[in-house]
């Protein structure tokens, strides 16, 4: 597989491509290798256990799984089957499948698995035996077993429930993850020939109006356009027509025609049965309200007003953070000043007024959806696949901008509410992540699995995040032991980096250009954390006394975070050696005095970690107090829950022992836990 894969990459320039005009650029993740304490051995076992499990669920292989094999739905319409009336899984598992194929492609990068690439393999070839039955390329399971005269939505379809546009964007998605991890055009070829179809049937009049009630597609279209910009000659490859301006024109359309649309139903007003009632019975296509006629999906679904408009992010948290993603990756490749205003302003109200401490998001049960500004409940419902969403959103932002602040971010819900939604041993996982609760239980599988392939998608791209260049500027965005090869307008420069974060703060880089006295930025992000910026708006606080080093070649440089990366400019030769010293220390963080939830309560974090008292522990729970005069200090414990440093705080009597949020709920399933402690 390596031998194919590094034969496309050099086809595509992907390797060797260095921007001149001011773009930043992340390493692709096969151009990073991981070799680090803390994520190497995380990393391997979701290569391979939570790999295989989430595949056999996925089959139902495994009690607990509904006993529903979700790929037979692609066997059945491969043989004719349609309007059957039942599908295995609900209308979007064809898209969960999808993800969990790009998920695994990416990993296959990292860990080739002869055994794992056959298993998908055999996957894709039934995924285009079921597009083969049909001439157009259209595939969606549930669409054609169960509504096949509604597809699209249309005709009295519920876009909101069937989620024929989102899958069709989750199969582009793997199709291209799929090709860039081993060069195999199958699913690629799959996937280009469904984005064709919907780019000659969805789009300004006589096109149909069609955008996604449930984003992410939008994205994943973006993503095509560029693997085909990138490599041209791919077109020779694939056996279907090509049309790469089209497949980015397709995302466009998809988020300007947002909130455009016949200004009914009314969601709010109506409520959702009615509203739903109203679409089902294909009200909408009354000729007064016009030929390019299309229900409203309302707020839960990004669609009351253009997104252009919203100043304030709104509705179900996936939906919206997967659309910002959208169009912040859209802006890269159009840099329309609508879109980066956009995507900077609703990034900036979810930072700085909606998101947790642990870099979750969604307040709200009910639709799943974000609260009012500064409505931060402990016990909110904070989905996994939000934090997700939060984190590929602060990517594509940095990616954008080159504001470290949203790596800032990123990590905070990498190593928070998303690395908490897998149990230790791979099996396991959260939909909900409340900050503080009563009974907190992991689930083998789920009605609704969705967190597990978005789970297996960040994970697996996070590899890609480490390193990125502008021009002459080579950035160091994560603290993760690793290696890549970086192309900048100088030359090649390769880095190691060696680091024990995020139990110390100690991070070493080896740098090694192709010629000695290479001029060249190394910028290296400092974490707002560790300058005594919890929040980069205020929205949490904390004070950090202990100080930052920087050294070359072992003297002491100083560090200018004027805008959070201390950059060091200078001619560099092989070999040259950088150290950095983050002060990890246990820290307090308090809220601001706007979230009158957390009122009187104290957080505790060490480096990027955000802790919490789990009932296991700390006996009494519901009647601990945090004093926050009183020093925490760290403690190593390699036998406890994979190995950890657990904060103790001893407050006279009293001692409050303190894990790793992510940690929570791997040794009683039954167990309490709070992140946010009342103070004394």
């Amino acid at each position: 597989m390596m031998l194919s894969l590094l034969f496309v990459l050099a086809a595509c320039g992907i390797q060797d491509t260095t921007e001149d005009n001011g773009t930043v650029r992340f390493q692709e993740t096969d151009q990073v290798k991981i070799d680090d304490p803390f994520w190497s051995p995380r990393l391997q076992q979701w290569a391979t256990v939570t790999a295989n499990d989430v595949l056999d669920k996925f089959e139902g292989k495994v009690p607990g799984s509904q006993d529903r094999n979700t790929f037979e739905n692609f066997d059945r319409v491969a043989c004719g089957e349609r309007d059957s009336g039942w599908h295995a899984g609900m209308p979007w598992f064809d898209g969960l499948v999808y993800e969990t194929l790009r998920g695994l492609a990416d990993l296959l990068v990292q860990y080739p698995d002869t055994a794992l690439e056959n298993r998908l393999d055999g996957y894709i070839e039934r995924i285009a035996a079921a597009q083969a039955s049909e001439d157009s390329g259209y595939i969606n399971t549930y669409a054609q077993l169960v509504e096949n005269t509604h597809r699209w939505g249309e005709n009295g379809g519920l876009l909101r429930w069937m989620h024929d546009v989102y899958n069709s964007g989750m199969l582009v998605e793997a199709g291209v993850h799929y090709y860039k991890a081993t060069g195999k055009t199958r699913l690629l070829e799959v996937a280009t020939r469904l984005a064709n179809l919907m780019c000659d049937y969805m789009g300004p009049e006589p096109k149909h109006n069609i955008v996604p009630a449930r984003s992410g597609p939008e994205e994943a279209l973006v993503k095509l356009y560029r693997l085909y910009k990138d490599c041209p000659e791919l077109e020779d490859k694939v056996e279907v027509p090509v049309d790469a301006p089209a497949y980015l024109a397709l995302a466009e359309f998809w988020i300007e025609n947002r909130g455009h649309h016949c200004g009914l139903p009314l969601w709010g007003t109506w409520g959702n049965e009615a509203a739903e009632r109203w679409i089902k019975e294909n009200r909408y296509a009354d000729s007064k309200y016009g030929a390019h006629s299309r229900p409203s999906f309302g707020p839960y679904a990004q669609d009351s007003i253009p997104v252009f408009r919203q100043q304030t992010i709104e509705g179900h948290a996936v939906r919206a953070t997967l659309l910002m993603t959208g169009v912040a990756a859209a802006a890269i490749e159009n840099r329309n000043p609508q879109y980066i205003a956009a995507a900077t302003r609703l990034w900036e109200n979810m930072a700085g007024r909606r998101m947790f401490v642990t870099g979750g998001v969604g307040a709200v049960h009910f639709d799943e959806k974000f609260g009012p500004d500064y409505y931060l409940p402990a016990d909110a419902y904070l989905e996994t696949c939000a934090a997700v969403g939060v984190a590929f959103y602060s990517q594509k932002m940095n990616e954008l901008t080159g504001a470290p602040r949203y790596m800032d971010e990123l990590e905070r819900a990498l190593y928070n509410n998303v690395l908490t939604g897998i149990s230790l041993d791979g099996t396991r996982y959260t939909y909900q992540n409340p900050l503080n609760a009563e009974h907190h239980a992991r689930w083998t599988w789920h009605g609704c699995p969705c967190c597990p392939p978005m789970f297996l998608k960040l994970m697996s791209a996070m590899p890609g995040f480490i390193y990125a260049r502008q021009a002459d500027r080579l950035f160091v965005n994560l603290f993760i032991g690793s290696e890549t090869t970086v192309s900048l307008l100088s030359g090649k420069v390769h880095l190691r980096q060696s680091t024990g974060y995020p139990w110390n703060g100690n991070v070493s880089f080896t740098v090694s250009p192709a010629a000695d006295k290479t001029r060249f930025t190394l910028s290296i992000r400092i974490p707002g954390w560790a300058r005594s910026v919890e929040n980069p708006f205020g929205l949490y606080r904390s004070a950090v006394k202990e100080a930052i080093v920087l050294k070359v070649n072992g003297e002491p440089v100083p560090v200018n975070t004027a805008d959070g990366y201390a950059d060091i400019f200078r001619e560099w030769s092989g070999g040259d050696k950088v150290e950095l010293v983050l002060p990890v220390q246990p820290r307090v963080i308090t809220a601001s005095p706007a979230v009158e939830q957390l009122d009187g309560q104290a957080a505790l974090a060490a480096g990027p970690l955000v802790y919490c008292l789990e009932s296991c522990d700390n006996v009494g729970l519901d009647h601990a107090r945090l004093d926050t005069l009183a020093v925490p200090e760290a403690l190593s414990c390699p036998d406890l829950l994979g190995g950890i440093r657990t904060i103790m705080c001893v407050q006279g009597c009293d001692t409050l022992t303190a894990i790793p949020y992510y940690a929570v709920g791997n040794r009683d399933a039954g167990a309490a836990y709070k992140v946010w402690i009342p103070v004394k």
